[in-house]
């Protein structure tokens, strides 16, 4: 999450650990499975339609469960994998071991430690949500950076119409103030300077309502 925020805010953190709190991530993995992650993932990779000598960064990777398949997807890829959950950067290495091509490191979205236009893809997927708009906003324009002209930030995320949300882990969901914000990621977007496209919305039975965004870094 943010450097910035103060620890009374995150807890004992300068960031939102991958499962909420430290004690949870040993169930990470299980709770996305449980509630569709991987399937959404699949979606996202294929939307980043990603090429042989692509450099690849996802920000906010977690556990490492989406640059595993971006790997995987596309062997010949350079990806990488960022994250500043140290914890869960551990557990995404065990088992990413072996892995050719695919690395983790520690850093935040809105402070990469990485060049002007040095990447073909960014994604983002399932973190957005839990930014605080500011930090949201710096995420982007960082995201922007790194791309090469014409690079694209493939994003999996919570909006659309979640006044739709049916389920009660959804209802819960729309209690939190960041997600509603999500609600504003085009004009974020915009912002940042993107061109960009809804690629698709809809119902989720668990999340209220997923979104997956296709933006551009103008050439």
């Amino acid at each position: 999450m943010s450097e910035n925020h103060p620890h009374s805010v995150l807890g004992r953190h300068d960031y939102l650990p991958a499962a909420g709190h430290d004690l949870l991530l040993p169930a990470f993995d299980l709770i996305s499975r449980v509630v569709g992650t991987p399937a959404l993932h699949d979606r996202l990779i294929e939307q980043a339609e990603l090429e042989p000598g692509h450099r690849v960064i996802e920000i906010g990777c977690g556990t490492g469960n989406l640059v595993i398949k971006a790997i995987r997807a596309q062997p010949r890829a350079d990806v990488i994998g960022s994250d500043p959950d140290p914890r869960a950067l551990a557990r995404a290495e065990r088992k990413a071991k072996g892995s050719a091509g695919l690395r983790f490191e520690h850093g935040y979205a809105q402070n990469l430690p990485h060049p002007d236009g040095g990447f073909d893809r960014v994604l983002s997927a399932l973190m957005l949500h839990h930014l605080p708009t500011d930090i949201k906003a710096a995420a982007l324009t960082e995201a922007l950076r790194v791309l090469r002209p014409g690079g694209r930030l493939e994003i999996l995320d919570i909006g659309g119409d979640t006044t739709r949300a049916n389920t009660f882990l959804s209802r819960q969901m729309l209690r939190n103030g960041h997600v509603k914000a999500n609600l504003a990621l085009p004009r974020l977007l915009e912002s940042a300077g993107f061109d960009h496209t809804l690629v698709s919305s809809e119902p989720h039975p668990r999340m209220g309502h997923i979104v997956y965004y296709q933006a551009v870094r103008p050439a």
